[in-house]
Order: C-alpha cells, then structure tokens, then sequence
C-alpha cells in the first residue's frame, strides 16, 4: 500500500523552482561537453535513458502505482515523444553550430510556443488581444537574435536556430496538450515524471539501431556531463519542475524560462568562452516582453492588487468581517 504524495511546502516549491532554473540553464552547456564525444542523438538517447533510470529508482523506493488507463498510458506516450524524444534531438543537433548560450536564450521562447499552441491549436485557452501582440513582440525578439542584417549563413546557423525554435514549438505543443488531455490523472509528480521520461526512453532505445550506434569518445568530462545531464537534468528536475507546476500553476511555473537563458550564458561565456554578440541579450529582453505579454500577467497582477485592496480596510490593515474573530484570539 502507498503513502498519499506528500504537498511539498511553499518554501520548497520555491527552492526546486530556483534549481530547476539552474540546472536546466546547466543542460546547454553539459550537451555542448557532450557532443565532443557523443552524436546529437547519443546525447539524446543517454540523458532520457539516464533520466528514466533515475526516477525509475524513485518510483521503485516510494512504490508508486502507475496508472491503469490505456489511454491515460497512449497520451503520456505522446507526450514521451513531443516533449522529450523531439525536442532533445533538435537541441542536442542545433548545439553543433550555435553556442550554449544562445541555445539558452532560444529556450526562453517555450512561453511563447505554449500560448500560441493552447489558444490556436487545442484552443484550451482563449487569446486576447494584448496576448497576441505579445506573441508577435516575441517573433520580433527572435528576429533580433537571428540578425538578419549580418548575413544568412543558410548552410549552419540559420537551420540551427529553427530547430531550436522547432524544440520550443514542441514544448509548447506538449504544455497544452497536458492541459487538454492529462489534467488531472490522480498521479503524483514523480509518476507523471517518470512517465514521461521512461516512455520517451523507451521509444529512444526502439529507435537505437537506427539513430544512436557510432563511436563515441567517452573522455571524464563527456561522462560526468551525460551523468549531470541525465540522472539530474532529465531526472530529479523533472519531479521539482512539476511539484511547482502543480503549486504555481502553468503561469508562474513557466516563469523558469526567465532564469535558465542567464545561468545558459553566464556558464557558456565563463567555462566554453563563448562570444556573445549584443543583439543575443538585446533579442532575449524583446522576447521576455513578449512573454509577459502573452501570459497577459500584467492583467493578472492587475487582479491581485485589486484582490488586497479588496480585503484591505481604509488604512491598509486588512479587513475584519462581521463576527469575525481577530486573528491570534480565542
């Protein structure tokens, strides 16, 4: 017999939201040690894999119980594939022509892709007009950080930088469809989690003879990055990342995007000492408006503050009800 899943604290929710920023900004950079010795789809295939044993050794400690549903099983299947197997492979293949940095920065663009995808695809969500030209401000942020006024280099950079925009596209389309079929499935965050990895292992190592055989140079760093990348980037932060989409709620959880683009550029400038040109941090801010826009979170503070001027008296001190007991009496 299991335990109910214990409610992490509100404190803790805000902990692991911070790491998985960390970590994740992390993950560009331990994909870009581990192409220097891996394919695209080696690093893909060992991060899932690493990731699915990680929590398969989770989900084992605290017997978990898998869900029973085929179709709950058929959706988290899709899900395996549009939020892990597609995504990974197109980032771990960009990263062979772009920096860490910006592979960072281009993942700030999932907000982005999720608001188009729940209000124009599974239409989950209806948009409005401040979050439509949100979405453009964001395209136009892209268009900065492409910089077209440079040159087109068609052959490596360009490619590159739409598969990356495919990756997001792909998170986004994987955000809303949890929304529109998996939204309460009675799993906690470590099922779910592993899930959505071990499913998209799973379909990785299926796929293994045909994507992922060829040499590899196993050197210490390219070992220690797949480890960090899988067993902790792929693994533990998944379960933090949906402990906080659970308490958040996909709005503010989504706000992670706003930290990984700076550890991502901080650790490529620091460790790779990858340039950065102006217009990749210029481009990012654009974006950021963009998803504050998109996420119509101006309205929503808007609607906070009216909510505490409402159960505040004139002076600021908060309303007391009729027959209402002050706080801290018997």
């Amino acid at each position: 017999m299991t335990d109910a899943p214990r409610t992490p604290t509100s404190a803790t929710v805000t902990v692991q939201f911070v790491l998985c920023g960390i970590v994740w900004g992390s993950s560009f950079l331990f994909m870009k040690v581990g192409l220097e010795g891996l394919s695209p789809a080696q690093v893909a295939w060992s991060r899932l894999v690493l990731g699915a044993i990680t929590l398969g050794a989770f989900v084992a400690i605290r017997r978990e119980r898998l869900p029973r549903s085929i179709r709950v099983w058929g959706h988290m299947l899709v899900l395996g594939i549009s939020f892990c197997v597609l995504p990974f492979l197109l980032f771990s293949w960009a990263q062979q022509h772009v920096t860490s940095g910006l592979a960072s920065i281009y993942n700030a663009t999932t907000p982005i892709m999720t608001a188009v995808m729940a209000g124009l695809l599974f239409r989950v969500e209806k948009l409005r007009p401040v979050q439509l030209t949100g979405i453009l401000i964001g395209m136009l942020g892209v268009g900065v950080i492409i910089a077209p006024w440079q040159g087109l280099d068609l052959a490596q950079s360009i490619p590159a930088q739409v598969a990356m925009l495919g990756a997001t596209a792909c998170y986004g389309f994987s955000l809303a469809y949890m929304r529109r079929f998996v939204p309460r499935t009675g799993m906690s965050a470590l099922t779910f989690s592993f899930l959505n990895i071990g499913l998209g292992a799973a379909v990785m190592v299926v796929l293994t003879p045909a994507i992922a055989l060829g040499p590899v140079s196993l050197t210490p760093p390219v070992v220690l990055s797949m480890i960090a990348l899988g067993c902790l980037g792929t693994g533990v932060v998944y379960i933090w990342n949906q402990n906080t989409l659970r308490a958040w709620g996909p709005t503010r959880a989504s706000t992670v995007t706003y930290i990984t683009p700076i550890v991502g550029v901080a650790l490529g400038m620091t460790v790779l000492q990858e340039p950065l040109t102006w217009n990749e941090p210029v481009g990012a801010l654009v974006v950021f408006a963009g998803i504050v826009l998109a996420q119509d979170r101006l309205r929503a503070l808007g609607r906070r503050r009216d909510r505490i001027a409402e159960a505040s008296g004139p002076s600021g001190a908060p309303a007391i009800r009729p027959g209402a007991r002050p706080a801290g009496r018997a």
